[in-house]
C-alpha cells in the first residue's frame, strides 16, 4: 500500500487545491525470472541472507563483483603454466579453476562464474592486452588445461566420473585395534562423514554418540550394511572408446574398460565392507549393547528356570501331598483290615473253642454210652463219631448234643444211629454228584475231541493211548514235538484219520484239564480196546507209562495195577550208571542195579531197552518231519 502525503504549507497565505482523487492501492505478488531467479535459487541454496547481492551478468560478459570469497585467495600463475594438456587426467580440476575449497559442493553456477575469471585473466588475448609473456601457443598452451577443467566440471556426467576418483577424497580406514576403540567417534566420525556423498540414498544417519539408543545405532549399521554406492571409476579408463578405428575395437576397448571399472567396484565395495565391519567391532555402544542383552537374556533364562523350579515344587508339594493322604488312607485301610482280622480271628477262636466244646461233649456222650456199641463194633462207632465230629456244623452239634441231653441210653443211641445214616448219606450223595460231573466231562471230552463239536476230527481210545505213548516218547523240548507227535500217531493208527499239531494240542489241553482217575479209567479203556484191535498180547505192565512232563507231575495215565514208574531221581541214578559202567565192563548189570538201588536188575535192563526204542523212534519221526518239510 502506497500513500501519498500532501507537502506542508510554507505559509499561512498558502492553499492547496485538490483537482482529482486517487485510487485504491493495489498489492502485486512479483517473482524473479531469468538470471534473477537463478541468483535466488543460488541465494536459498546456499543459506545466504536477503542482504547479499550478487552483480547479474549482463550479455555484455559484465564481470562478476559478488561472491569472491568462494574462489582461492592466493591463486598460483606458475602452476597452470606447469601443466602439460596431454596429461590432463592427472589435473585437479577443481584446482585449476580455483575452487579447492568447495570442490565437490560447488554449483554449476559457480563453476562458470569461475571458468569466466579464468578466461578473463588466463585467455591468450588478454595476457596479449596485459603484454604478459606466452610459454606456449595453440593447443600446448595451459589455458587449454583450464577449457578442459571446465568441459569435465560442467558437465554433470563427467564430474561425476571425476567426483569419484577425487585426488583429494581420503579412503582410508581406521583399524581394529585398541586406539581405535578407545577413540572411536574420534576416528570413525570423519571417516563416515567423507563416505556419505557417494550415498545413493539421502538422507545418510549420523554416527552418533555414546549416548545413543538401540534403535538409532541398529539403523546406522543397517544403512551403512545396505549401502547403496553412486561412485564408479569410468574416470580412470585408459583408452577412450571413441579411438578405436573400428567398431571390433572400439567393442575390445570398452570390454576391457568394463572389466577394469568391476575390479576397482569390488575393491570400493570391500574397503566399505572393511570400514563397516571395523566400526562395527570396534563401537563401545555394540558391545554394550551386547552385555544388556546378554544379561537380559541370562534374567530370562533365570527367571525361567526359577519358575520351573518353582513349578516342579509345588509338583513335588502335590505329589507328596498325594503319597501323605494315599500313606494314611493305607494306614486306615490296614488299621481296618487289621481290625477286621483281629475280629474275625477272635470270632474263629471262638468258633474253634465253641466247636471244641461241642465236639468234647459230643465224645463225652459217646464214650459215657459205650460208642452204643459192643466191643466188635467199637472201631466203626469210634470212625463214626469222628466223622461226626469232622463234618457236622457248629449249629448241628449243638443240635446233636441238645437232643443228647436228658435222653436216656436207647435214645442215645437211636439218635447217634441216625446222626451216622444221615451224615454217610450226605457222603454219598456228593461222591454221586462228584462222578456224575466227572463222567459228563468225560463224555464232552470223547464227543468234542479235537473241536468235534464245530466240525473236527473224533478220537479213539486207541488213538488217545498212542497220544499218551507219544507224548511220553517225545517229551517238551523235543524239536517240532506236535508235528512228530502228529507223524507217530498217523503211522501207527488204525482209524484212517490224519491228525495235525493243531490236532494234538487241543486234545492235550482237553487230557490236561481231566482229574487222575478219570485219566486212568480212560487209559485202561483205551488199552484194552487198542489189544483188542491190534491182537497184542502185550501185559499191561508192558504198556507206554505216560511221563509226568505230559501230565504235569501227576502221574495220569498209570495203569491202576503194574510196575511203578519210574522217578525222576531212579532215572537220573540209571542214566549215570549207564556212562559209568559202558557194555565192555564185566558184570555190567549187576553194578547197574546197585547204583539204582530201588531197581532190581531186571527192571534196569528192561527200562534201558525202552530207553533205546524211545530214541529210534523219535529219531525217525523227527527224519520224517524234516523230510516232508523239503520241498
Amino acid at each position: 500500500m502506497v500513500l501519498l502525503l500532501l507537502p506542508p504549507a510554507i505559509s499561512d497565505a498558502d492553499e492547496t487545491e485538490i483537482h482529482g482523487t486517487l485510487t485504491a492501492p493495489t498489492s502485486v505478488q512479483i517473482e524473479p525470472v531469468g538470471r534473477w531467479f537463478e541468483v535466488r535459487l543460488h541465494r536459498q541454496r546456499n543459506h545466504l541472507s536477503a542482504s547479499y547481492t550478487e552483480s547479474l551478468p549482463s550479455d555484455d560478459d559484465e564481470e562478476d563483483s559478488g561472491e569472491e570469497d568462494i574462489f582461492d585467495e592466493d591463486e598460483d600463475d606458475s602452476m597452470l603454466q606447469t601443466l602439460d594438456p596431454k596429461e590432463w587426467k592427472d589435473h585437479d580440476h577443481y584446482k585449476i579453476l580455483g575452487l579447492s575449497k568447495l570442490r565437490y559442493k560447488a554449483s554449476q553456477h559457480d563453476i562458470r562464474r569461475a571458468h569466466k575469471q579464468k578466461v578473463l585473466k588466463h585467455h591468450p588475448d588478454k595476457r596479449e592486452d596485459r603484454k604478459t609473456r606466452i610459454r606456449k601457443s595453440g593447443d600446448d598452451d595451459y589455458f587449454s588445461c583450464i577449457t578442459k577443467a571446465y568441459e569435465v566440471l560442467g558437465n554433470p556426467v563427467k564430474r561425476r566420473a571425476f567426483d569419484s576418483v577425487d585426488p583429494e577424497f581420503d579412503n582410508d580406514v581406521p583399524s581394529n585395534n585398541q586406539q581405535s576403540k578407545d577413540k572411536f567417534f574420534a576416528a570413525f566420525s570423519d571417516v563416515f562423514k567423507r563416505n556419505a556423498r557417494w550415498s545413493i540414498k539421502k538422507p545418510v544417519p549420523d554416527l552418533g554418540n555414546d549416548k545413543s539408543t538401540f534403535k538409532e545405532v541398529n539403523n546406522f549399521y543397517n544403512f551403512w550394511y545396505d549401502f547403496q554406492s553412486w561412485r564408479e571409476f569410468s574416470y580412470l579408463d585408459e583408452e577412450e572408446k571413441e579411438k578405436g578405428e573400428c567398431r571390433e575395437e572400439r567393442r575390445w576397448i570398452d570390454k576391457q574398460n568394463r572389466a577394469e571399472r568391476q575390479r576397482r567396484k569390488k575393491e570400493e565395495n570391500a574397503r566399505m565392507r572393511t570400514l563397516i565391519d571395523n566400526a562395527y567391532a570396534c563401537d563401545p555402544r555394540i558391545k554394550r549393547f551386547k552385555d544388556e542383552e546378554k544379561e537380559r537374556k541370562a534374567r530370562e533364562k533365570r527367571a525361567k528356570q526359577e519358575a520351573v523350579k518353582a513349578a516342579a515344587l509345588e509338583k513335588e508339594k502335590e505329589r507328596l501331598a498325594v503319597l501323605e493322604a494315599e500313606r494314611l488312607a493305607k494306614e486306615k485301610e490296614e488299621e481296618e483290615a487289621k481290625a477286621k482280622a483281629q475280629a474275625a480271628k477272635k470270632e474263629k477262636e471262638a468258633l474253634k473253642k465253641a466247636m471244641r466244646k461241642e465236639r468234647k461233649a459230643l465224645r463225652e456222650t459217646c464214650k459215657k454210652h459205650g460208642y452204643f456199641t459192643d466191643e466188635d463194633g467199637l472201631v466203626k462207632a469210634m470212625e463214626d463219631m469222628e466223622k461226626l465230629c469232622e463234618r457236622l456244623s457248629l449249629v448241628r452239634l449243638q443240635e446233636v448234643n441238645a437232643r443228647f441231653s436228658g435222653a436216656d441210653q436207647d435214645k442215645s443211641k437211636d439218635i447217634f444211629q441216625e446222626e451216622v445214616a444221615s451224615l454217610t448219606a450226605e457222603i454219598e450223595r456228593e461222591h454221586q454228584e462228584e462222578l456224575r460231573k466227572q463222567q459228563d466231562l468225560l463224555s464232552s471230552s470223547k464227543g468234542g475231541d479235537g473241536g468235534g463239536a464245530k466240525g473236527g476230527k473224533a478220537w479213539s481210545e486207541a488213538d488217545t493211548a498212542l497220544l499218551i505213548k507219544a507224548a511220553n516218547i517225545f517229551p517238551p523240548g523235543t524239536s517240532s514235538r506236535y508235528e512228530v507227535i502228529a507223524n507217530y500217531i498217523n503211522n501207527h493208527s488204525t482209524s484212517g484219520i490224519n491228525r495235525v499239531a493243531k490236532d494234538i494240542i487241543s486234545k492235550t489241553k482237553n487230557l490236561q484239564r481231566l482229574d487222575g482217575g478219570m485219566k486212568q479209567a480212560a487209559n485202561e479203556k483205551a488199552f484194552e480196546k487198542f489189544q483188542q484191535a491190534t491182537g497184542n498180547k502185550m501185559k499191561k505192565s508192558d504198556e507206554a507209562q505216560p511221563s509226568e512232563k505230559f501230565e504235569g507231575g501227576d502221574g495220569a495215565g498209570a495203569a491202576a495195577e503194574g510196575p511203578k514208574p519210574w522217578t525222576t531221581d531212579e532215572q537220573k541214578r540209571l542214566e549215570q550208571a549207564l556212562k559209568t559202567f559202558p557194555a565192555s565192563a564185566t558184570d555190567r548189570w549187576d553194578k547197574i542195579a546197585e547204583a539204582v538201588p530201588t531197581r532190581t536188575k531186571k527192571e534196569c535192563m528192561k527200562r534201558y531197552k525202552e530207553l533205546v526204542e524211545m530214541v529210534k523212534a523219535k529219531k525217525a519221526a523227527q527224519a520224517q518231519v524234516a523230510k516232508s518239510k523239503k520241498p
